[in-house]
């Protein structure tokens, strides 16, 4: 077991279930005290390994006894209401922040492996869930595009980036500013999988993909319900690409997030998916391709000290780049170029890519350049027009 966390998890001479309820306890409290998103529990052949991602990064805090293993999963199942009894399929379930004893939401999931079952958990706690658009730390010019996106009736804004990057937590903020600020409020409704945090007034729906109701049946059905803001938790496949861009362009603002590389890979990716591009040019309002990346300690920077666990960082900031379809690219579009020549009219034009806000955050010593190269790769810097670091 780490010795930094030895004390804290040792359950001391308590036995059996109460041994294990305090040991989870433990885990938990220290979970958020260390304000982890997840806590990876696997099973090895010898023992069961723990680790926190912490600022993004998965760190190793202990290795318990493999013994432990069968009571931990079968204490965080009861927990979140899942069935102890199956350990041959995954399952997803939830421990409200009632039942947790770091006041904290978790969303649990199970997967089998050959050594065990293995549990992923992921942490919600109001620290890091504030929801504002002021909060985000987004660059000035691109918070006044995307708050004057929020108040158009219509058109799709769709956010990309990898797992992790934060882009419901930047999508659930958008939603939060309607509610909270709109003069004329507006039905604003949800399709989701999972539903990650409960929005005060926004209708949410949570959807069942193997019992049928997946995105492109849910939106298809949301339709008839008179919605005037339309969440698409992601668009995963062509149908429900098909549906969300009709929709947008139906008197419907739509937001959704799908998996890219960059604000350009997204017009690449719909349109492998089938969608004509002058739907695209009608429909898309703006593209905010997003990472978080972690930030220098201020104590140390970056040499590692005792308030940082030896890392060198200590929080994470947003970097995110913002792209409008202006008469050029709608062009481009329209004659169906590729990734590579939209992305030459976006730089030529002005646009600032996540490695041009990168460079800025070197040079003023948010973060580093090994930080950058390990979120956006090398060959972030190496394209054509790009600024070498």
């Amino acid at each position: 077991m780490n010795k930094l966390f030895s004390k804290e998890l040792d359950p001391g001479e308590k036995q059996g279930a109460d041994r294990v309820a305090i040991l989870i306890e433990n885990i938990l409290l220290n979970a958020s005290f260390l304000h982890a998103t997840d806590v990876h529990i696997e099973p090895t052949t010898l023992e069961l390994e723990m680790r926190f991602r912490i600022d993004g990064v998965l760190v190793r805090l202990a290795n318990l006894p493999l013994s432990l293993a069968t009571k931990i999963v079968a204490r965080l199942k009861f927990l979140a209401n899942l069935l102890s009894y199956r350990q041959d399929v995954p399952q997803e379930g939830r421990i409200n922040s009632d039942q947790s004893p770091a006041n904290t939401e978790i969303r649990v999931s199970t997967f089998p492996t050959i050594h065990g079952e293995r549990i992923a958990l992921r942490l919600f706690t109001k620290q890091n869930c504030k929801l504002e658009l002021t909060n985000l730390g987004l660059d000035p010019d691109i918070l006044i595009k995307l708050n004057e996106s929020l108040v158009e009736r219509t058109g799709a804004i769709l956010f990309t980036g990898p797992g992790g990057s934060g882009k419901t937590t930047s999508i659930y903020s958008c939603l939060s500013h309607m509610v909270r600020f709109d003069k004329n409020p507006r039905h604003i409704v949800t399709l989701e999988d999972p539903v990650e945090q409960v929005l005060e007034g926004v209708s949410q729906t949570q959807l069942t993909p193997g019992s049928g109701f997946d995105f492109a049946v849910g939106l298809r059905s949301l339709l008839r319900q008179d919605p005037e803001v339309i969440l698409v938790g992601e668009i995963r496949d062509s149908e429900t690409a098909r549906v969300a861009i009709e929709a947008s362009l139906s008197g419907h603002l739509l937001f959704s997030s799908l998996h890219a590389g960059s604000s350009c890979g997204v017009i690449s990716r719909l349109l492998d998916m089938g969608i004509e591009p002058y739907l695209l040019t009608s429909s898309l309002r703006l593209i905010l391709n997003q990472r978080l990346l972690r930030k220098l300690c201020p104590g140390c920077k970056g040499s590692g000290c005792v308030d940082c666990n030896q890392t060198g960082y200590k929080g994470r900031f947003i970097l995110v780049e913002v792209m409008e379809l202006t008469p050029q690219l709608s062009n481009a579009i329209l004659q169906r170029a590729d990734r590579t020549s939209l992305e030459s009219i976006f730089i030529n034009q002005g646009g600032k890519t996540l490695a041009h806000y990168a460079l800025d955050a070197i040079k003023v010593g948010i973060t580093s350049r090994e930080e950058v190269v390990r979120m956006l790769g090398t060959s972030a810097f190496l394209a054509k027009n790009e600024v070498a670091l």
